[in-house]
């Protein structure tokens, strides 16, 4: 690849498409900021379509980011650092990062295409533990992920593409109501079990059931709703110490998804 341009002017384009996506005010997300190189290859290899990637001019983009990009058809340019320090302001300064359209949101026909079993996160809201959660189900082959009562607006958030690695864009993560996610258990003809302390199996069971099914977790510290637990007919839970309180909703789901790994991979 060609040397690299450095953008050393703050009249340039891309300058003020870099200020525009850094503003937490906006009202419609249809850029993000996606930073860091494994994100950064992680989008680019799920189809994420990039105005451009940039590097700082002290810390060019390693060969598999330029490799990458070239491939795509995707620009790359140095920021120089004295620019980047007036752009970022007091935010922190990212030494690798791209501007990326935001996908359109993922419905639940996207899921209803898919083999793998699906998880819901009902009232899950720390970002770190849905970005772990996010990881692991497209490594151990779910179908997709349904957040009811997340806070999330959009899945184009930098915390959820930091925390996941940039897997949020590699499987359909449905934002959705509760009224929503009941409504689709009930026409998707899956088979809903919630996870829950006294549980009719055990995880250990999972691994015998042949068939695709919703593995739903609640918050910690109050669970599913009762909503959503009624319309499960059957219930897991995870063996385990019982002087231990609970497991972190990301270990509980990865202990599922790993219970299931066999099936969801083979399909």
């Amino acid at each position: 690849m060609a040397s690299l341009d450095i953008i050393e002017e703050r009249s340039d384009p891309a300058v003020q498409r870099i200020i525009d996506v850094t503003k937490h005010s906006r009202s419609v997300v249809k850029t993000v900021l996606i930073e860091d190189i494994e994100p950064l290859l992680q989008s680019i290899r799920a189809g994420v379509e990039f105005a451009e990637v940039y590097g700082l001019d002290t810390a060019p983009p390693p060969a598999e980011l330029l490799e990458a990009c070239e491939k795509r058809g995707i620009r790359v340019r140095l920021l120089a650092s004295a620019l980047a320090n007036q752009v970022f302001k007091a935010e922190k300064k990212p030494k690798l990062f791209g501007i990326a359209k935001v996908p359109r949101p993922s419905r639940f026909k996207d899921l209803a295409d898919r083999t793998g079993d699906v998880i819901l996160l009902d009232g899950v809201k720390i970002v770190g533990n849905i970005g772990a959660i996010v990881r692991t189900a497209f490594a151990l082959g779910a179908a997709g992920i349904v957040l009811v009562d997340s806070d999330l607006p959009t899945i184009a958030d930098r915390r959820l593409i930091r925390a996941s690695r940039g897997y949020v864009f590699s499987l359909p993560i449905v934002l959705a109501s509760r009224d929503e996610a009941l409504q689709h258990l009930r026409e998707s003809g899956l088979r809903p079990m919630v996870f829950e302390a006294d549980g009719d199996h055990t995880v250990g069971d999972l691994g015998a059931i042949d068939e695709r099914i919703v593995l739903m977790f609640g918050s910690e510290k109050t669970g599913p709703s009762g909503a959503l637990t009624d319309i499960a007919a059957e219930s897991v839970s995870i063996p385990m110490n019982p002087a231990a309180e609970s497991l972190n909703v990301s270990v509980s789901a990865g202990i599922a998804l790993h219970a299931r790994a066999r099936r969801n991979l083979g399909a």
